[in-house]
Order: structure tokens, then sequence, then C-alpha cells
């Protein structure tokens, strides 16, 4: 698996709130240069660990990617978006270190990954893409923090953290600690979707909605 960072104003374009669109356009016209700058920035960075990274995801995964080229959009607005395994393309912020923006990327390909496995061996088991979702977030959480292969990648950033923006999944990701480092992969996705069928209210906006109605 190859990543190749892009510019794309029109992909990026598809996930801005119609109340951010003078601030997106006024983004591109101003820093075109800078965009440009941060694609070679972190292309570079990131070539630096490809090949070991694609090797760990598909040795810990047991599946092999299921694109040979993998496509990070950089975004004036959003932080970092996984397409949920349509399309072999992620989106990741413009304005970060080269070099911490790796684990973020990988966490966001991660996912892609995992709605893929999910979607193509176990769509039988019906699961709403929100329990999907935090699943796929769960184990990227997982990979990028539980094994001694990332801490050459991201050593200032290993931690199998809690504190994020997802407060309604952390009683599930707690719960797969474990299976995640004594089962093999296809055994953690069982347990998870075992677990997750429990917590039918799994979705990225549910803990914005649920502060909102109360």
């Amino acid at each position: 698996m190859k990543l190749k960072f892009v510019i794309d104003k029109k992909y990026d374009k598809k996930f801005v709130n119609k109340k951010y669109l003078n601030l997106f356009n006024d983004r591109y016209k101003t820093s075109m240069k800078y965009l440009e700058l941060s694609k070679k920035l972190y292309q570079k960075s990131w070539d630096e660990i490809n090949d070991q990274f694609s090797k760990y995801i598909e040795k810990g995964t047991g599946y092999k990617w299921f694109y040979k080229e993998y496509k990070c959009v950089l975004s004036v607005i959003h932080s970092g978006m996984s397409n949920w395994g349509y399309k072999p393309i992620i989106i990741r912020s413009w304005k970060e270190n080269p070099y911490s923006m790796r684990r973020i990327t990988a966490h966001e390909l991660i996912l892609s990954h995992y709605f893929e496995i999910y979607k193509r061996h176990y769509k039988k088991e019906g699961l709403t893409e929100g329990q999907v979702w935090a699943l796929a977030e769960i184990s990227a959480f997982a990979l990028t923090s539980l094994s001694k292969d990332v801490k050459k990648w991201w050593p200032w950033n290993t931690g199998y953290y809690t504190n994020h923006n997802y407060p309604h999944i952390v009683k599930l990701q707690n719960q797969l600690k474990k299976p995640f480092l004594e089962l093999s992969f296809d055994d953690y996705i069982k347990k998870g979707i075992k677990l997750v069928k429990k917590y039918p209210e799994m979705w990225p906006t549910y803990a914005k909605r649920k502060k909102e109605k109360n």
C-alpha cells in the first residue's frame, strides 16, 4: 500500500458546512503555496514509514490492504476524516507538524481498512454503520498504540488514550483492550461485534446530540 498526499478542493468541499464556505474559499485563494508545502513535507515524512506501517497492518489484522494506493486530501477545514470503505481516500488537516501528523493519518487509514474488512467478511452480522464506526475507531486506537512497533513511528504519542472526542465509546474501548492483546484479530472483531450490539447509539455525533438534548 502506498499513501499519496494530494490537494483536491472539490473533494474537500463536499464535507464543508455552508456557513464555512466563505472561509473555505478564502483559504484556498490565499494559502495554496502553504498547501503545496504541506503536501511535500507530509509526503516526505510519511514515505519514511509507509512500507513498514503497511506491512504492520497486514500482519496485525491478517488482511492485505484492499487497494494498492490510497489518497490523503489535505483539508483547510477538517482535521481528519476517513472514507467508510467506499473509496481509498482519507482527509487530513493541512497545518500540522509533518511528523506528529503521522499517528492520526495512520488512524484514518485503519478506519477505512476496518470498514473494508467488515463489509467484505462480516456484513451478515447486521451492524449499523455507527456500530461499525465505533469498532473501527477502537481498533485504530489499539493498532496505533498497543504494539511496540508503533513506538518508532510516533514515539511521543503512543498511549491508548480515552480522553478523545468520543466519550460514548470509551466503555467499549476499555472492554476491548484485553481482547486485542490476547486474541487473533478476527476473534477480536467477533468479540467487538458481540459487545457493540449492546450499544445501539453509536455514531460520531451522538455525544454532541446527547449534550444538546440535555
